[in-house]
C-alpha cells in the first residue's frame, strides 16, 4: 500500500492559505518530491555509505518552511547539542509564536520576523539564549522587517554568493551559512563541513582516527557529489538511531 499523508487546517485567520499553498509547504517541509533515484545509484554500491543508505531507503531531505526559520535554528544550535538548541527553540515558539489550543495540548508556530523584531535581547536571554545569540536573532528579524535583508533572494544566488552574504551578518559563521543552504534552501550538494558531530560520524565511517578539518571533509564527501547533503542527513539519522532516539517513533 502506498503511504498517504492527511493534512488538516485548524483555526481561522486573515489570508488563510489555500490548498495549493499548503500542499507546496508540506512538500517542501518533507522533501516529498525530491527524486532520490540518482542518489541511490551513486551511494548504494559505495562500501562506506551504502549500508546506511540501504537501511534508511526512502528517507527524504527535510527543509524548514522558511529561510528565516532555518537561520534562527542555525543560530540557536551554534556550539550546542541538537537537544539543547531545540529545547530553546521550543521555548521561543511557545512564547512568541502563534498558538492554537487543542485538547489536551497546544500547538505553537515558529515566530515570524515581526514578532521577534520588537524584542530586546533580555527577552530571549530569559529563554536560555546567550546575549550574542539573542542579539543576532533580533538583528536578523529587524533587518528582514526593515527590508534590508532579503532572505528570499538567496534562492537566486550561487552557493558561494549565498555563504558570503550570510556570513556578512553579525553572528553568522560558515557552519550556520552552510546549514541554511542545506536546510533552508535545499542545496543537497552542501555538507556543512564545520559540523563537529557530522565530522566525527564521517571520520568513523571512513575509519579515520584523527579529527577531520573542513578541507578534509570537503575532499571526503566529493565522492558523493552532488549529493553530499543527503549523506549528511543519513549520517545524522544513523547517529540518532544508535542513540536510541528513533526507537519511540518506530514503536509508534
Amino acid at each position: 500500500m502506498d503511504p498517504r499523508l492527511a493534512v488538516r487546517l485548524i483555526g481561522e485567520c486573515p489570508g488563510r492559505p489555500g490548498e495549493d499553498e499548503v500542499r507546496s509547504s508540506v512538500e517542501r517541509l518533507l522533501g516529498l518530491h525530491v527524486d532520490l533515484s540518482a542518489f541511490y545509484r551513486t551511494a548504494e554500491p559505495d562500501d562506506l555509505i551504502g549500508p546506511i543508505v540501504t537501511r534508511f531507503r526512502g528517507l527524504k531531505p527535510p527543509r524548514f518552511p522558511t529561510v528565516f526559520e532555518a537561520l534562527l535554528n542555525a543560530v540557536a544550535c551554534q556550539q550546542l547539542s541538537l537537544e539543547s538548541g531545540l529545547s530553546m527553540l521550543n521555548r521561543l515558539a511557545g512564547t512568541y509564536g502563534k498558538t492554537i489550543s487543542l485538547t489536551p495540548t497546544s500547538l505553537h508556530a515558529f515566530p515570524t520576523p515581526d514578532s521577534i523584531a520588537g524584542l530586546e535581547p533580555s527577552a530571549l536571554r530569559n529563554l536560555g539564549f546567550s546575549r550574542r545569540k539573542a542579539s543576532t536573532m533580533i538583528d536578523i528579524a529587524r533587518a528582514v522587517v526593515a527590508g534590508d535583508l532579503d532572505l528570499g533572494g538567496l534562492e537566486r544566488l550561487s552557493d558561494t554568493e549565498a555563504v558570503s552574504l550570510l556570513t556578512s551578518l553579525s553572528g553568522i559563521g560558515r557552519w550556520s551559512a552552510e546549514y541554511v543552504l542545506l536546510r533552508g534552501l535545499g542545496r543537497l550538494n552542501v555538507f556543512p563541513g564545520d559540523d563537529v558531530g557530522a565530522r566525527n560520524n564521517l571520520a568513523q565511517r571512513l575509519g579515520i582516527q584523527a579529527p577531520l578539518d573542513y578541507d578534509a571533509v570537503r575532499n571526503a564527501v566529493s565522492r558523493w557529489q552532488p549529493y553530499a547533503g543527503l549523506v549528511y542527513f543519513h549520517l545524522l539519522v544513523d547517529r540518532l538511531e544508535a542513540r536510541g532516539a528513533l526507537a519511540a517513533s518506530e514503536a509508534a
